[in-house]
């Protein structure tokens, strides 16, 4: 009998291209042909490659020449001088995930199969800063290069932060034929985000997120190379983080004082997955208005409103004339100062309601003695001021939406200001920046609004530097963020309504503007990613007609 080879076997050597083949026709007869017909139904069957990476690289270079890649002779490692030291947690951890990633089917626990060399093949990590006990930070740097060749890699970066995103872009380069083998082509990478800030603003105030969906998100935001998670963690509706210097906070505002709030032991769990990934957390705590919840748990901070010159029974903001105020949001901030580790506070300073500050006589009696006459703008000026004073003792840098620095005459005690109001808001961008304030912007995406899939183009098309202005002016436009507002968001339709187009907005603010304007272009790229994002148990809503080979499977 003589020995057939079969489909499946010759598709895992599709690379060798140049050699006859014997072929199973019927049985106890084979036929010798040549191997170039078979070979094109071969790599129709069963070779692929990737449609690229998301978000795209600066400078990305792939080859049609590839390379097996098998989970039991695969290995990460660092380079010798690395090596010598300490090894880094944060990576140590970021092989143990992209292991999982890179080979989803394998399942480790054989300890009896051989390999040989020519199969062994190792990612090798190298920092130029060897520090990563830290947190990144407004300065990190995410620069790498990866260059993938036959039996290596090698990822060089400055920092542990640039090498969780080649990490990721790694896991990106490696896909499955049908045959279920792992491949990986010749690939050579420079690679650094356009804009440092990157952000989603997740909101657990008007719905409660359980702690598994945050995570879960901070796992997607890695995927897509997002680097800060705005958490806007209190709100009008509910105060769910349990405060130490004030447990009444959360005790009396939050929906229940047991099942739905954030503990200190939560918090630090976010942070620390979040820095394991790369993630800043930036907590928001805004005031005056939006406050609610907060008197709940603190009284007399809140301003009584009137009606016919009596108390109605209801409050409005924060009270800005009482010094216990001040007293009390010195003693909060320096908590969570303590808690939060990133430089960055945001202090909201949005949408304040003046009714109840103009029904109240002690409030305009106070204006009358500050010479503030009957613009309340000015009146919440002296609020603000006091609390970015309150924090910038603390060496945090404040993070105000626009509205403040719509009213403020004096800007010099701004930092940072987030543009989110629609309309022609890179012309409120090119008003922040000629004022030499940095930005933020977000007016374009706002994602909380329930909208067909298929609109992920109007989040693509987006030019936060298409205005007039200097170059210095531009950098001032730190980056961007996407909000994702609870009002009808919660555990069930966060990440369908989040992903993919949330990634659609990581592309425009990490990859080449000119090298990313074309959506047709980018659409099968984020149609693949999207598969990948299923795959890697995320649920990320589809964009077009059309399958992936690995659907969602609920975990």
């Amino acid at each position: 009998m003589r020995l057939c080879i079969s489909l499946a076997q010759l598709a895992r050597k599709g690379e060798k291209s140049n050699m006859n083949v014997v072929c199973s026709v019927n049985p106890g007869h084979c036929t010798l042909i040549s191997c170039n017909f078979l070979l094109l139904i071969i790599l129709q069957l069963g070779l692929h490659t990737v449609e690229g990476v998301w978000p795209l690289p600066q400078t990305f270079i792939t080859s049609p020449e590839r390379y097996q890649l098998k989970p039991q002779s695969f290995s990460f490692g660092y380079r010798r001088h690395l090596a010598a030291q300490h090894h880094c947690s944060v990576l140590d951890a970021a092989f143990k995930r992209y292991f999982s990633i890179l080979f989803p089917d394998y399942a480790s626990g054989n300890d009896t199969i051989r390999f040989s060399e020519n199969e062994i093949f190792t990612l090798t990590i190298s920092l130029d800063h060897h520090y990563c006990e830290g947190y990144p930070n407004q300065d990190s740097s995410e620069r790498y290069k990866l260059n993938v060749s036959a039996g290596q890699a090698s990822l060089n970066a400055e920092t542990v932060w640039g090498a969780l995103k080649g990490l990721e872009t790694f896991s990106q380069l490696v896909y499955q034929d049908d045959f279920g083998s792992y491949y990986i082509n010749k690939t050579n990478i420079e690679d650094f985000p356009q804009f440092q800030y990157r952000g989603i603003l997740l909101d657990t105030s008007r719905h409660y997120l359980p702690m598994q969906t945050i995570l879960k998100t901070l796992d997607a935001m890695a995927y897509s190379k997002f680097n800060v998670f705005h958490w806007h963690i209190v709100d009008d509706p509910a105060f769910p983080y349990q405060s130490r210097t004030f447990p009444d906070l959360s005790n009396k505002g939050a929906f229940h004082p047991m099942t739905h709030i954030y503990t200190q032991s939560d918090v630090r769990r976010v942070i620390s997955y979040a820095r394991m990934r790369g993630i800043r957390v930036l907590p928001e705590f805004d005031s005056p208005g939006h406050t609610k919840s907060w008197g709940k748990g603190q009284p007399d901070l809140l301003t009584p409103c009137y009606k016919g010159g009596t108390p109605s029974g209801t409050f409005g903001p924060v009270n800005p004339t009482s010094p216990s105020t001040y007293q009390f949001m010195a003693s909060l901030f320096k908590e969570v100062a303590s808690v939060f580790p990133d430089t960055y506070i945001h202090l909201g300073g949005d949408e304040v309601d003046f009714y109840c500050w103009r029904s109240n006589p002690y409030i305009r009696a106070f204006m009358h003695r500050m010479g503030f006459g009957v613009d309340f703008n000015k009146l919440e000026t002296f609020y603000i001021e006091k609390i970015v004073n309150i924090t910038s003792a603390l060496r945090k840098t404040s993070i105000v939406w626009q509205d403040v620095f719509d009213y403020y005459e004096q800007h010099k005690s701004l930092s940072v200001v987030e543009v989110w109001k629609q309309g022609c808001y890179l012309c409120e961008v090119r008003k922040v920046v000629k004022a030499g304030l940095r930005v933020i912007l977000a007016s374009p995406w706002y994602l909380d609004q329930p909208g067909p899939t298929h609109n992920w183009a109007r989040y693509y098309n987006v030019w936060p530097l298409a205005f007039k202005g200097t170059e210095k002016q531009k950098r001032l436009v730190i980056g961007g963020e996407v909000c994702l507002w609870g009002e009808y968001v919660d555990a069930t339709n966060l990440s369908p309504r989040l992903w993919p187009r949330a990634s659609a907005a990581a592309e425009r603010l990490w990859s080449n503007e000119r090298q990313t304007s074309s959506v047709d272009k980018a659409f099968p790229r984020l149609q693949e990613f999207r598969c990948k994002l299923l795959r890697r148990g995320i649920q990320a809503e589809p964009l077009d007609v059309g399958h992936c080979k690995h659907e969602y499977q609920s975990v």
